[in-house]
């Protein structure tokens, strides 16, 4: 179902977006889910990744190897983490390319910046903690004032 009128919703012009976004729209686009244990701490489910995090592999060949990242790499909408080599035919080794969205932020690398869209993350995701839910004391309330049961607004 589309909700707004002004997004397409064509395969062709999706694709089309997404493959030709700004660098500055890519660092969003290549985000990664924080670890559990950090997702607990800063009430935030996932982050840009930046240089100098450290990741865990979830997904793929190297699943379950650790490192920091060397280089957040745009442009190939890869991230580069160290240790995660191969060495090529004339003997130099070369970063391997791993898809930011299969692995998890073990440890943030943190600044006032990062600091701040935390702090603005969780706050926004606390306003939406209560949204949309009634507590068994908000029930027993709207029955005692005489509002409508739910029966009776069916």
């Amino acid at each position: 179902m589309k909700y707004n009128p002004r997004v397409s919703s064509s395969r062709r012009k999706s694709r089309k977006a997404h493959f030709t976004a700004p660098s500055s729209v890519r660092r969003i686009l290549m985000s990664a889910a924080l670890s559990s244990d950090l997702r607990n701490k800063y009430n935030v489910r996932s982050l840009p990744v930046r240089k100098d995090d450290e990741v865990q592999v979830v997904r793929g060949t190297f699943k379950g190897r650790e490192g920091k990242v060397v280089q957040v790499y745009r442009k190939k909408w890869v991230i580069h983490i160290e240790r995660i080599t191969r060495e090529k035919v004339n003997g130099t080794t070369v970063n391997i390319g791993i898809n930011p969205s299969k692995v998890v932020i073990t440890k943030l690398k943190l600044d006032k910046d990062r600091k701040a869209l935390l702090e603005r993350k969780a706050k926004g995701r606390a306003a939406d903690k209560g949204k949309g839910k009634f507590t068994v004391d908000d029930v027993a309330a709207a029955a005692v004032a005489g509002g409508p049961s739910l029966q009776e607004i069916d």
